[in-house]
């Protein structure tokens, strides 16, 4: 198992789409209480190198050191990546482009100069390949690199079968998986439940922008307003009590979320108010469940 993703937060924060603007905002959050960062080997909507440069920045100025954060980052096939800004050679085997991608990855992650220090808390399969031959190689090749340079893998963007498979034929077991948190999935139900059962940690994406009729729900509504938090945070906070730690992308409510997050925290610890809170998170997964239902009901 991969360290909590952070003690404090249980969350992670994304660095997705922030291009130029990455290093400020990564150490922002950093400096904020996000302990965990999630990146990507993937040019195209990642900055993996101006991660790297927050993370040394924050450490030469902070109380922090390397072991107190958790850096997760991916291998992304050829089909998630731009061909004109790769990090590995299109001409190569998948397994040579696994190594190729590492390398840099452990290059641009380096928490000081000597990159030979450089490690990864965890490596993130994107997406599963086209075949499932094609996917255990990728598999294969990140799981060499574990336990010295990587101390743990996961897959991103997976169903359920695939999940099962890789479990099922590989020595190195994913800890964890990310996926996006909608409806379309049925809030991955079923896989979250082999996640349980596995000790893998489910991580969300889309947790907000996915679910308008969640944050609009009765449910968070009521949790946000007893609390006196943003739906946003309630919403988090809830799906965080189903055993899911959140990527959170945000670019404008760094320090308020971390502020809230810590306000609905404080609030539990008083009197019988984590009871409260425990029925509010059933009654979210009750909610689901339910939603799941009438939606695989009304397809047939």
């Amino acid at each position: 198992m991969p360290k909590p993703a952070n003690i404090t937060l249980k969350m992670l924060y994304g660095t997705a789409w922030k291009k130029e603007r990455t290093a400020s905002l990564v150490q922002q959050a950093l400096q904020a209480g996000f302990l965990a960062i999630d990146t990507a080997a993937q040019p195209k909507h990642y900055q993996e190198h101006l991660v790297g440069s927050a993370v040394r920045s924050f450490l030469s100025t902070s109380k922090f050191t390397r072991q107190d954060l958790y850096l997760q980052t991916k291998f992304t096939s050829i089909n998630g990546q731009d061909r004109n800004n790769l990090p590995y050679e299109l001409s190569t085997s998948i397994t040579e482009q696994v190594e190729a991608s590492v390398a840099s990855s452990l290059h641009n992650l380096r928490h000081n100069k000597n990159s030979e220090e450089s490690y990864i808390d965890c490596l993130v399969l994107h997406s599963p390949l086209p075949s499932i031959k094609q996917t255990m190689e990728a598999w294969d090749a990140m799981s060499s690199f574990v336990p010295s340079k990587v101390h743990s893998l996961g897959i991103s963007n997976t169903s359920l079968p695939i999940l099962q498979h890789i479990w099922s034929n590989s020595t190195v077991k994913p800890t964890v998986v990310q996926n996006r948190f909608y409806a379309a999935t049925g809030w991955d139900i079923a896989l979250r439940e082999f996640c349980t059962d596995n000790g893998i940690e489910y991580q969300s994406f889309w947790t907000l922008t996915g679910n308008p009729d969640l944050l609009d729900c009765q449910l968070v509504q009521m949790a946000a307003e007893q609390v006196g938090v943003s739906a946003e945070v309630a919403l988090y906070s809830l799906v965080q009590g189903l055993g899911i730690a959140p990527i959170n992308g945000t670019t404008s409510h760094i320090e308020s979320d971390v502020a809230e997050l810590s306000k609905l925290e404080q609030w539990k610890a008083q009197g019988r108010n984590i009871e409260t809170w425990g029925k509010y998170v059933k009654a979210m997964d009750g909610l689901l469940k339910q939603w799941t239902y009438s939606l695989e009901h009304r397809a047939r």
